[in-house]
């Protein structure tokens, strides 16, 4: 066992709950690289809210059916749908798509923050933020996505999700609506910070862990290439594979 599932394992939690399958989710890490020492958004989760609150995190949410029927303007590289697609339980291509899409669209939807490609036309889309989204004239770009780390909530916890880790670039933020992150919003604010730094915020305990694998990935050359961590617990204990 390294030192971060170690501190996986460690974390308190409370597993009295009944056990229930984990639901697919998907958040994304932006990354400011253009000053000498990289920068990660966070935003601070309402105080009012029963899951998380007060509680630094990256903008992202559970996997809506809605999001399948999304069109993107750019595909993901290959290495990262090959990555998404493996691991237990392994995904097909379409639901691949579709988790990227997932982090898109919470990511606009909860910062303002749009990460897409302005379309010769208006796009079509399903109500809701992809609405807006095409009425801005964007459809959603996969292609600066990269995919960081996935990991699933212990058994027996109140909420269970199988959530995947991405990362792209701040410059693939192609747009911003305004009044979004506000002190009645699901993000009460948002801070751009050294990976160092944002590492000593209050944050979920995997929210931290995936903070470490992003500062190494980052050193690494944040390349499409490199290994994938997967965490999962299984007879009690976190473990990390590659994908």
């Amino acid at each position: 066992m390294n030192d971060l599932t170690k501190q996986l394992t460690g974390a308190e939690r409370d597993q009295s709950f009944p056990n229930r399958r984990p639901k697919d989710a998907a958040t994304v890490i932006l990354v400011d690289r253009s000053g000498k020492t990289p920068k990660v958004l966070l935003g601070r989760r309402h105080h009012g809210h029963v899951f998380m609150p007060g509680k630094f995190v990256f903008p992202g949410g559970r996997l809506d059916n809605v999001d399948r029927l999304v069109k993107p303007s750019a595909a993901l590289h290959k290495q990262v749908q090959k990555k998404l697609m493996g691991g237990v339980p392994k995904v097909s291509a379409e639901r691949a798509q579709s988790l990227a899409l997932t982090a898109i669209r919470e990511t606009f939807e909860e910062t303002g923050l749009l990460l897409g490609q302005k379309a010769k036309r208006p796009p079509v889309m399903p109500a809701g933020p992809w609405a807006e989204m095409g009425t801005l004239g964007y459809a959603p770009d996969l292609s600066g996505l990269h995919f960081i780390a996935r990991a699933i909530t212990p058994p027996r916890r109140p909420r269970r999700f199988d959530t995947r880790f991405f990362s792209v670039d701040a410059s693939a933020v192609a747009h911003k609506v305004d009044g979004i992150v506000h002190a009645e919003a699901e993000l009460v604010e948002l801070v751009w910070l050294p990976i160092a730094e944002a590492r000593k915020l209050d944050l979920p305990t995997i929210t931290g862990v995936v903070l470490q694998e992003l500062e190494a990935r980052v050193a690494a050359g944040f390349g499409h290439d490199l290994p994938v961590p997967f965490y999962r617990m299984l007879h009690g204990k976190f473990q990390r594979a590659l994908l």
